[in-house]
């Protein structure tokens, strides 16, 4: 049992469920993990999930605050978006409570934030408390984020208030074409080694300079591979490399000539930081636990 609990953050991902016990001096005195995220449930079975992950960690009635894919429309109980521009400050107060019977956790889940412009709708849901985080571990930070994964996010703050953001499924698009497009042929069995770097610094360098010619430069991953030899290896750098700096290029009017933090896992957000570097923009790394454990306690205060 874990004495000095005044409330519990959790973060749950599509793939993952993730909490901390915080104390009353906002230290985190326990974190609890669990393979148990939102595409594995039914709404009905969040409530069990949360109490099995908590058993014997507290031993009184505590708040939960929650972000992430909880709050999904196919979730436990939908936060609905709040509309671009956003004051994130404010996040907390589009939570909704799902129900708990007979249990001493009380949940709240916080709201994703939305683009509703015709031509230019996007979502987010958990990168909002992310960047609330960003903007209380840097304090007047205004310009450019990027947050590297699955679903890159590319966001402007100002302050605490986001003003615009763009998606780009780059992470997704490399895992579809990996595991079930032509190209999986020529990336199979250890994708990592000497050539990887080599191939990821060509791909960055097609994908920077021709991001419009996508469609056509990723079918050299085949080619290379049954003219030229390449390796799996090669093959998988070449890709990845194509993809980010696809992505990157594409937002070229985004950037300015300030240093971009990047929000993310530390390794994928590396690869970022080589292609931003490639262009001469500096950035610097921002671990996503980090941020999202900033941004739950700040949410709460607010």
């Amino acid at each position: 049992m874990t004495n000095g609990v005044e409330w519990v953050a959790v973060d749950w991902g599509t793939s993952n469920l993730r909490a901390w016990g915080i104390d009353a001096d906002g230290n985190a005195v326990f974190s609890r993990a669990s393979p148990q995220g939102m595409g594995k449930l039914t709404p009905d079975q969040y409530p069990a999930v949360l109490t099995e992950l908590l058993a014997d960690a507290v031993d009184h009635p505590v708040d939960a605050l929650i972000c992430g894919m909880a709050g999904a429309r196919q979730g436990w109980l939908e936060a609905p978006y709040l509309d671009a521009p956003s004051e994130l400050t404010h996040l907390a107060a589009g939570a909704v409570a799902p129900a708990m019977p007979g249990s001493t956790i009380r949940p709240r889940i916080l709201p994703g934030i939305c683009l509703r412009d015709v031509g230019a709708e996007d979502v987010m849901r958990g990168e909002e408390t992310q960047l609330l985080g960003l903007a209380a571990l840097r304090p007047g930070f205004d310009g450019l984020v990027v947050m590297p994964g699955t679903h890159s996010k590319w966001a402007l703050l100002e302050g605490s208030r986001l003003t615009r953001f763009s998606s780009a499924m780059t992470g997704e698009i490399y895992e579809v074409l990996k595991t079930h497009s032509v190209l999986r042929h020529s990336l199979q069995g250890e994708l990592e080694g000497p050539d990887r770097d080599t191939g990821f610094e060509a791909g960055l360098d097609l994908g920077l300079d021709r991001p419009d010619r996508l469609t056509g430069l990723l079918f050299k991953v085949r080619a290379g591979a049954l003219l030229s030899g390449r390796t799996a290896p090669w093959c998988a750098g070449f890709l990845s490399g194509l993809l980010i700096g696809a992505e990157i290029g594409g937002h070229r009017d985004w950037i300015g000539s300030t240093e971009i933090p990047l929000v993310g896992s530390v390794a994928i957000s590396k690869l970022y930081q080589r292609a931003f570097r490639r262009i001469g923009i500096s950035s610097r790394i921002v671990d996503a636990t980090d941020a999202t454990l900033a941004g739950l306690k700040a949410a709460r205060q607010g």
